[in-house]
C-alpha cells in the first residue's frame, strides 16, 4: 500500500520552509532582546523610579527564573494546541508585556511586565527551539540541513545582543527608556504578523505531560546533558555579567571602546553559531567550544590587560560560546528523539534557571574578590567541563 503524501497541515513544503524558519528566528530575536533590553536602560529606570541600581536589576533576575518554572507549566498547558497559534499568542503577550513596561507608571508594574516576559521566555522558547527539524522542507532533513536551521534559529541569541540591546540603548539615550520599550512591542507585532503569514499548521506530535519530561530526565543522556548544560552556563554567566567592570578596571577601556568590544564580541557569537550549526551533532564540536571558553577567560586577567589583548580574546569567546546554546539544544534533542519538544523544555528549563544563577554567583565572588578573580573561576570551571566532556566522547567512541 502506498504511503500517502505528506499534506501543508502537517508539513510545510520546500518553498515556505526557510520563511517560516526565518519567522520563528525573529520571534526569538524578539524575545532575546526584549529580555536582556534592561541591560542597557539600568540607569535611567532607576533614577526615574527612585530605586537602586541593585533593585532595578530584579529586571533581569525576575525573567530567568520565572521562565525556568514556566518552560514545562506553559507547555504542558498548551496540550494538543496548534503550535502555531501557541507561538502567535505567546507573541502577543510579549507586546502586551513590552507595552506595559513603556506605560509602567510604578517599578511594580514593570516587574509585572517582566513576569510575563517570563512567561513567553519559558513557553516560546521550549516550543521554537525544536521546531527546526519539522521545518526543514520534507526529504531533505539530513543532520546538516536541520543543525544548519537550528543554527539559524539560535542566531538570534546573539543577534539580539549584537542589534537587538544597541538599538534599544540607542532609541533610549535619544527619546527615552519608553521609547525603547515601544518599540519592542512594535517589533513583536511585527513578528505575530510573520508567525501568522509562513508558518504552516503545527499540530502537536505528542502532548508535552510534564509526566513525560520527568520521564526524559531520568534519563542517563538527558542527565549527561543537564550536567555540562549547567557548568557551561555558569561559567559563562557568572564571569561575562561582570565583564564590563572587568574591561574598565584591568583593561582601562573607555566607554566607548567597551562598547565597540561588546559588539565585535557579539559579531563572532553569531559567527561562532553558524560555525557549530552544522558540526552540532559531531561528538567533538562541544568540548572545543567549551575548551575555547575556557581559554579566553582563564586569559583574560593575565593577556587582558592591553585593548588588543582584550579584544583578541573575546573574539575567541564570542566564537565559542555561539556554539553553545545549537550545541547543547542538539544534545537534548539527540538525547530524546521520540519527545523533541519535551526536550526543548528541559533544555529551556535549565538554561535560564542556570543563567541566573550564574549571574547571582558570580556577583558573589565579584563583591567578595575581584573582576579577574571571577574570569579565573569561571575558566576552571570550564576547563574541568570541556575535560571531561572529552573524556566522555573519547570513551564513548
Amino acid at each position: 500500500m502506498s504511503t500517502p503524501a505528506p499534506t501543508p497541515a502537517s508539513t510545510p513544503d520546500r518553498y515556505r520552509s526557510w520563511p517560516a524558519i526565518g519567522a520563528v528566528t525573529t520571534g526569538i530575536f524578539a524575545v532575546v532582546t526584549t529580555e536582556i533590553l534592561p541591560i542597557g536602560l539600568l540607569g535611567p529606570m532607576a533614577a526615574e523610579f527612585g530605586v537602586s541600581t541593585g533593585t532595578a536589576g530584579l529586571m533581569m533576575t525576575t525573567p530567568g527564573l520565572v521562565a525556568a518554572v514556566a518552560a514545562p507549566v506553559v507547555t504542558a498547558t498548551a496540550g494538543r494546541l496548534d503550535r502555531r497559534a501557541t507561538l502567535c499568542g505567546l507573541v502577543l503577550l510579549l507586546a502586551v508585556a513590552a507595552f506595559l513596561a513603556a506605560f509602567a507608571p510604578a517599578f511594580w508594574v514593570v516587574l509585572v511586565s517582566r513576569f510575563l516576559v517570563g512567561l513567553v521566555i519559558g513557553g516560546f522558547w521550549s516550543i521554537a527551539a525544536g521546531l527546526a527539524g519539522r521545518l526543514v522542507a520534507p526529504g531533505t532533513a539530513t543532520p546538516e540541513k536541520v543543525g544548519t536551521a537550528t543554527a539559524v534559529v539560535f542566531s538570534a541569541v546573539p543577534l539580539g545582543s549584537v542589534l537587538g540591546v544597541p538599538a534599544g540603548t540607542f532609541l533610549g539615550d535619544l527619546w527615552g527608556w519608553r521609547a525603547a520599550f515601544v518599540a519592542t512591542g512594535v517589533v513583536a507585532l511585527g513578528v505575530l504578523v510573520a508567525l501568522a503569514v509562513f508558518l504552516p499548521p503545527l499540530p502537536a506530535q505528542r502532548a508535552t505531560r510534564l509526566a513525560v519530561v520527568r520521564e526524559l530526565v531520568g534519563r542517563n543522556a538527558v542527565r549527561a546533558g543537564l550536567a555540562v548544560t549547567f557548568l557551561v552556563v555558569l561559567a559563562h554567566f557568572g564571569t561575562y555579567t561582570y565583564v564590563t567592570p572587568f574591561l574598565r578596571e584591568v583593561t582601562g577601556a573607555s566607554p566607548a571602546a567597551i562598547t565597540a568590544f561588546l559588539l565585535v564580541y557579539g559579531a563572532a557569537g553569531v559567527v561562532g553559531n553558524f560555525l557549530a550549526g552544522a558540526r552540532a551533532h559531531r561528538p567533538g564540536t562541544f568540548p572545543a567550544a567549551i575548551g575555547l571558553l575556557a581559554c579566553a577567560t582563564l586569559l583574560l586577567p593575565v593577556a587582558g590587560g592591553t585593548d588588543a589583548g582584550a579584544v583578541v580574546l573575546l573574539v575567541v569567546w564570542g566564537l565559542a560560546y555561539g556554539a553553545v546554546p545549537v550545541c547543547s539544544q542538539t544534545w537534548f534533542a539527540r538525547a530524546a528523539p521520540d519527545a523533541p519538544e519535551a526536550a526543548s523544555v528541559v533544555f529551556t528549563s535549565s538554561f535560564q534557571a542556570t543563567l541566573s544563577l550564574g549571574a547571582l554567583a558570580g556577583g558573589v565572588v565579584v563583591d567578595a574578590t575581584s573582576p579577574a578573580a571571577v574570569m579565573v573561576l569561571g575558566g576552571l570551571v570550564a576547563a574541568a567541563t570541556a575535560t571531561v566532556l572529552r573524556w566522555r566522547t573519547t570513551t564513548a567512541g
